[in-house]
């Protein structure tokens, strides 16, 4: 069977998952291209798979099959991929030694970086406030390269979080009273916050932590993008 009407229920419920408020109700989200797809295969993160119509793909899991008119609809890329995933939030509540926070990012393509050099440099969990943006829009996800399902990540009061951090050195950024990131002592069990993109972290946030850090820059650079801020000191306090 092919789906060939964009007002078939199932159709019209897929397409839903391009809005935050149905991503939420239904724990479900959208991925788009044969390479997220094979991450989301591999992380078991996949409830079913659309294909358009003629196009092949070998896959145990459960498939549909649409027009390329229904792939349009479904899409929101200006040249729609011929294979999509509705796949299954995931909830994490387990961390490790080496944990980012973010306190209201809001840009996708920083929250997509920093997911990748998560991975990249081995940080074990992150945590995003809940008014960062959404994990789960498309500019985000296709921004992780598929890195979206190699990590934990928490969505949550950052505030209620960090307290419960009581063995671990919190870590804020402050380019007047903080310590040369290349100089800073590492610790066994760190978290480090990184804030909105202009307003920086928020002063609640920052009365928790216990230490700050900053990035050397020449003087002709007012302030890094927050997702090459965040890579580097990731990989500084990595080892």
């Amino acid at each position: 069977m092919v789906y060939t009407s964009i007002n078939n229920d199932i159709i019209k419920k897929i397409k839903k998952l391009q809005q935050k408020k149905y991503r939420d109700e239904y724990n479900k989200f959208l991925v788009e291209g044969e390479h997220l797809v094979l991450e989301a295969i591999k992380a078991n993160a996949v409830d079913f798979i659309i294909l358009e119509e003629n196009y092949s793909f070998d896959t145990n899991e459960k498939t549909i099959k649409v027009s390329n008119k229904v792939l349009k609809y479904l899409s929101n890329l200006d040249h729609p991929q011929r294979i999509m995933a509705v796949c299954n939030k995931v909830n994490n509540e387990v961390y490790g030694n080496k944990i980012m926070i973010l306190d209201g990012i809001q840009d996708p393509g920083n929250l997509g970086t920093i997911i990748r050099s998560c991975v990249a440099f081995e940080y074990n969990t992150l945590v995003l406030s809940k008014d960062t943006v959404d994990l789960y829009n498309s500019k985000v996800i296709r921004a992780t390269q598929g890195m979206i399902f190699k990590l934990k990540i928490i969505i949550t009061d950052i505030i209620s979080f960090i307290k419960k951090l009581d063995d671990y050195t919190i870590i804020g950024t402050d380019v007047n009273n903080g310590s040369n990131v290349s100089n800073f002592k590492k610790d066994k069990k760190i978290a480090i916050i990184m804030g909105n993109e202009g307003t920086g972290i928020s002063d609640n946030v920052k009365s928790l932590c216990n230490k700050f850090i900053y990035i050397p820059t020449s003087s002709n650079c007012e302030s890094l993008n927050v997702g090459v801020a965040a890579s580097i000191i990731m990989y500084e306090l990595g080892g």
